[in-house]
């Protein structure tokens, strides 16, 4: 089996910042560069090999090229890759967003559902982000408070330090806050439905 680098896809999303470029030397010429697609065989931003025998294939190429086997015994079992892992760079707040899970999205959407985990690689002082509510709500509040404007009253905002984790069960609703920079580790799935600006 051969070792090699991957060159991510990149995403220039009107939140983004620079720091992945101008601090953590990711080549891109966007002037924003939001996300950064480190491993990907999805459809959407497909990981390329940057080196060696294989250099120029996508990641899902190299994959049909040398056979499954060689992602190990684990994800043989997985019509797709089951992961992606990027960076986010938010100058800017993210849309509240939520993320349906296997069966929807399969069903719905012809892909995996998303559940992630971030891991803060660094942050503003006072960043926070949004995690799930604050209390349960009914359907028809959550409705009415998108509708009147006030559904980040209801919101659990979350207050961030560097090296800290979070899991994002899909369903649950959240928002990366400005000025967080995340790794983030996800399932093999694009599938998102922005509920809030």
């Amino acid at each position: 089996m051969s070792i090699f680098k991957l060159d991510p896809a990149f995403k220039d999303y009107i939140w983004g910042g620079t720091r992945l470029r101008d601090e953590y030397g990711k080549k891109c010429d966007y002037d924003k560069v939001a996300e950064s697609w480190e491993l990907s065989c999805h459809k959407d931003g497909p990981s390329v090999v940057a080196d060696g025998e294989y250099k120029g294939l996508t990641l899902n190429e190299y994959i049909e090229k040398a056979g499954k086997g060689v992602l190990g015994k684990n994800c043989e079992r997985f019509e797709n890759f089951p992961i992606l892992i990027k960076l986010i760079d938010a100058k800017d707040n993210l849309s509240v967003q939520v993320h349906p899970d296997n069966e929807y999205a399969m069903r719905v959407e012809g892909e995996y559902g998303k559940t992630e985990m971030w891991y803060v690689v660094d942050c503003d002082e006072g960043a926070t982000l949004l995690y799930g509510f604050k209390h349960e709500i009914t359907k028809e509040e959550f409705a009415r408070r998108i509708a009147d404007n006030t559904l980040l009253e209801v919101t659990n905002a979350v207050p961030v330090k560097k090296g800290d984790v979070f899991f994002i069960k899909s369903g649950t609703l959240h928002a990366i806050g400005k000025g967080i920079l995340i790794a983030e580790i996800q399932q093999n799935s694009n599938t998102t439905y922005r509920i809030y600006d």
